[in-house]
């Protein structure tokens, strides 16, 4: 699985006009699920994500968490980041999960986080959404999940 974040001063998701998702400090995750990824991904990329440290410390330096900051967690699906680009001028999804798994293993990644982590918001899988938020540094990154060998 995959996850772009970005860390946040605040951040909503809106769908059909009505704000469905909205969190202030924290991190907005972009989540794709990738052709052949499980529930072992989706629990890997929430660890990962909870526990990268890129909020500030004291000094200034990224060492605290999500966690550590009791920050929000605004999740978003976003297939497209699977896209195959290194070929013509239109992307190809063929490495993103089918729709039916890319749902399921959203859900596991949001059902997860939600069990590990107080404040968790998200998009709606499949809806057209406008994501605004207010990009802290920026700092942006880019995690992804690999499946085991085999």
């Amino acid at each position: 699985m995959i996850a772009l974040i970005q860390r946040v001063a605040e951040a909503s998701v809106t769908v059909d006009g009505s704000v469905v998702g909205q969190i202030g400090r924290g991190i907005v995750a972009l989540v794709c699920a990738e052709r052949g990824d499980d529930a072992s991904q989706a629990e890997a990329l929430v660890a990962k994500l909870l526990g990268y440290r890129i909020f500030p410390d004291e000094q200034g330096r990224m060492n605290r968490s999500l966690v550590d900051v009791d920050g929000g967690l605004l999740a978003v699906p976003q297939f497209t980041l699977a896209a195959d680009t290194n070929t013509g001028t239109r992307p190809s999804f063929t490495p993103a999960a089918p729709p039916e798994l890319g749902e399921r293993l959203f859900g596991e990644f949001v059902r997860v986080a939600s069990a590990r982590h107080a404040r968790v918001a998200t998009g709606t899988f499949g809806a057209h959404m406008q994501v605004q938020l207010i990009n802290d540094g920026p700092v942006t990154f880019w995690l992804q999940t690999r499946r085991p060998a085999g």
